[in-house]
């Protein structure tokens, strides 16, 4: 029997305006799973944060598919042995929408710290207010790094994993700013590793235009970097190095 990627060979890009097309397809039917799966979050948040969040798997899992089925595009995932067992926080590379889905891949169940504007997006914004993310303003600045310091102290005490976007917005490529210091200060408050993570999806999923090109993204999971009696600044310049350093490895968007 044919496999899936055989049977919908001939739906392959043979050409830019095909992949153009096919990158259109993608998007629009990702709006739309989106929609039931959103609504199925919602409904089940009264059962409980797991019962939402199979939803929102769901939905990865659709995203994924489609993207790989119609745009030819995979990941691969290299450093799976540094995850440790015991929930840590998580820095993350941010230069696409990408990564924003593959973390549900990659990490057990999690959760994020995320601009509270979401929250206005019809649907999609309430089905993220329903996984109870910590949501915060970024102008706040010292009551917004309390906030992640106390929610997310609350969220690891329950077995999730707290991920992080460092650099607080999504970088073009090639470059970075200072990192918050909120994500290394949560570490040391709950006693936790931080698991630094690199990738390039911007090299086939830019984070500007419809265009997602066809090929293999690599998602790099670091070692755990300590924590413990270090300064918060220290612990951040340890992550920085090892996440730009290995996106200069692994992108050809930082050569």
């Amino acid at each position: 029997m044919a496999t899936l990627q055989q049977r919908f060979r001939p739906c392959l890009p043979k050409s830019k305006q095909m992949q153009y097309l096919l990158s259109l397809i993608f998007t629009v039917l990702l709006f739309l799973c989106m929609l039931p799966c959103a609504v199925w979050v919602i409904l089940a948040a009264p059962f409980g944060r797991s019962a939402s969040y199979r939803g929102a798997m769901a939905w990865v899992g659709i995203g994924f598919w489609l993207v790989r089925v119609l745009c030819g595009l995979r990941f691969t995932v290299s450093g799976q042995e540094n995850i440790p067992e015991e929930n840590c926080v998580v820095y993350l590379k941010h230069s696409s929408v990408w990564e924003t889905l593959a973390e549900l891949k990659v990490f057990p169940q999690q959760t994020w710290v995320v601009k509270r504007e979401l929250y206005w997006i019809p649907l999609f914004g309430w089905a993220l207010a329903a996984l109870r993310p910590i949501a915060i303003d970024r102008s706040a600045h010292q009551s917004a790094v309390k906030q992640v310091i106390a929610k997310g102290t609350e969220s690891i005490s329950k077995g999730l994993w707290v991920m992080i976007f460092p650099e607080g917005t999504r970088m073009p490529p090639g470059s970075t700013r200072r990192y918050g210091l909120s994500g290394a200060l949560l570490a040391l408050q709950s006693k936790r590793r931080i698991v630094p993570v690199a990738h390039n999806a911007e090299d086939y999923w830019p984070q500007r235009g419809l265009l997602k090109r066809p090929g293999t993204v690599s998602l790099v999971v670091g070692p755990p970097i300590e924590t413990e009696g270090r300064e918060a600044k220290d612990i951040n310049d340890d992550a920085q190095a090892w996440i730009e350093k290995t996106m200069r490895q692994i992108s050809t968007s930082y050569q």
